[in-house]
């Protein structure tokens, strides 16, 4: 009886299939053709956007906005190659923008902090504040800029962590570009003894400046007294140095600076405290009862 009912059902299936052969084709056609699009979209999409990297890099354009522009093509062909691929089968691709549209908009209410990360993003690659490779100050975060991608930027600290900022806090806070120019001024400030006389501190601190090759003396350098503060005489140090040099020359110049302090016996002032301890004698009157 099972087996009757099997063949019946798989007479009804050839019967169905003899019937609707062209329909069956038609929809195979489209499946296949779908699939063929989305995957010919991609692979477009993969070797546009390479290739436009390519084109950009021998234009020599920064690199913060190949990045930018090549992540932000491919997405775009990759939409492009979903909607034909719908298309090829048999979906109104007006209704798909329609509906695209409709959720883009409640997208956009529901993740409004992500679209401002993206116009921030087209806004960093306009304005170009920073650039890849340069060493910024994102809102309290230091590093090496790697890379600035549509919603984020991503940077190398110091330490060699990974942080990745997103770009609408970078827009809305102070961005300080710390390579943007070639040199950079080192500031030491120098505290010493009130007794010591400004002339022999001037031409210590002078001597010390001058000794080193790294410092552009052609740029100036200041070295002046800046304060007569509670416990010392405040001088202050101001050279220009490349900036590749700036960490070194910093270093060794506190280094020599204190070395030469002392060769030259001027004190360098540090809080001093007098504790005075009082004994206190305590006394007891004693009275006797007498009976």
């Amino acid at each position: 009886m099972v087996q009757i009912k099997a063949v019946a059902a798989a007479e009804k299936l050839i019967d169905w299939i003899s019937n609707n052969e062209e329909a069956i084709a038609t929809g195979v056609l489209a499946v296949v053709g779908s699939i063929a699009i989305l995957l010919l979209g991609l692979v477009i999409a993969r070797v546009t956007s390479a290739g436009v990297g390519r084109l950009l890099r021998r234009k020599e354009v920064d690199k913060t906005i190949i990045q930018f522009s090549v992540n932000l093509l491919r997405y775009v062909l990759i939409a492009f190659a979903v909607v034909a691929a719908l298309g090829r089968l048999g979906v109104q691709t007006s209704s798909i923008i329609a509906v695209i549209g409709a959720a883009g908009l409640a997208i956009g209410l529901a993740l409004q902090g992500s679209l401002s990360n993206f116009a921030a993003g087209i806004l960093l690659v306009a304005l170009r504040p920073f650039k890849a490779g340069e060493y910024v100050d994102l809102g309290g975060a230091a590093g090496t800029v790697e890379e600035v991608n549509i919603f984020s930027t991503t940077m190398c600290m110091p330490d060699n962590k990974v942080v990745v900022v997103p770009n609408g806090k970078i827009i809305s806070g102070n961005i300080v570009n710390y390579t943007r120019h070639p040199y950079r001024r080192i500031e030491i400030p120098v505290g010493v003894a009130y007794h010591t006389e400004v002339g022999q501190v001037k031409r210590v601190l002078s001597a010390v400046v001058e000794a080193d090759s790294r410092i552009l003396h052609d740029l100036g350098n200041t070295i002046r007294l800046m304060e007569m503060a509670a416990p010392s005489l405040n001088y202050v140090v101001r050279v220009w140095v490349n900036n590749a040099d700036y960490w070194d020359v910093y270093f060794d110049l506190v280094e020599a600076i204190k070395t030469a302090l002392d060769e030259h016996r001027i004190g360098v002032p540090y809080p001093q405290y007098d504790v005075r301890v009082l004994r206190a004698q305590a006394r007891w009157d004693v009275s006797a009862d007498s009976e």
